[in-house]
């Protein structure tokens, strides 16, 4: 995989985590898959990648509302997050997202911005050893509507100290891409390791 960054230097770095610096979507799909038979839901593959950076009571309830059924979202939240986190230790690094924020890392200020719960998310950046790399890490508690909506990037840039104009975005999802528009802000494509085509970006 190989990633087409913009030329210009920006002012402000924004990650998403799942897909984007960490390769564990399969594992995020895996304890979604094992929570869904545990409920008697379903989640399609097709679906779940389509809806990446969506937060995870939103998904349930969206699923319910899709195939009429009457899941407990946090009952469901609780199953799918417990199952990941006995997979944290399988998470691997998106090499190439991993080395743009090590050759960044205190030259830029740098942000996360996920749509995962934080522990979750503190606890894959912390097997990825990259957690103390960013000066802000935004999760799904800090705000009131996620992707697609631009503010989970818009406060990450508010707490970095930079206009949202000299940002730039890495995102592996149609959603987070959509947040990233949104924002007003430059963006990067972080396609699946599994997908051979080329890598897009927009500024």
């Amino acid at each position: 995989m190989k990633l087409d960054i913009p030329a210009r230097e920006f002012g402000g770095y924004i990650f998403d985590c799942d897909g984007t610096l960490a390769d564990n979507m399969p594992l995020h799909y895996r304890a979604w898959s094992r929570a869904m038979a545990d409920f008697g839901g379903q989640y399609p593959e097709a679906l779940f990648y389509e809806w990446g950076g969506r937060p995870t009571a939103h998904i349930v309830g969206a699923l319910n509302e899709r195939y009429g059924l009457a899941m407990d979202v946090e009952a469901v939240v609780r199953r799918k997050e417990k199952y990941y986190f006995q997979m944290i230790p399988e998470v691997l690094p998106m090499t190439e997202v991993v080395d743009i924020a090590r050759r960044m890392r205190g030259k830029f200020p740098m942000a996360v911005a996920s749509g995962g719960h934080r522990d979750l998310v503190v606890a894959t950046l912390q097997a990825l050893g990259i957690e103390e790399w960013f000066e802000a890490i935004v999760c799904a508690e800090d705000y009131d509507r996620g992707k697609p909506h631009p503010d989970p990037f818009l406060l990450a840039a508010k707490l970095l100290g930079v206009a949202a104009a000299d940002c730039v975005v890495f995102e592996d999802s149609p959603t987070g891409i959509e947040a990233a528009k949104a924002a007003g802000m430059a963006w990067v494509f972080v396609p699946c390791p599994h997908d051979h085509g080329k890598s897009h970006t927009h500024a």
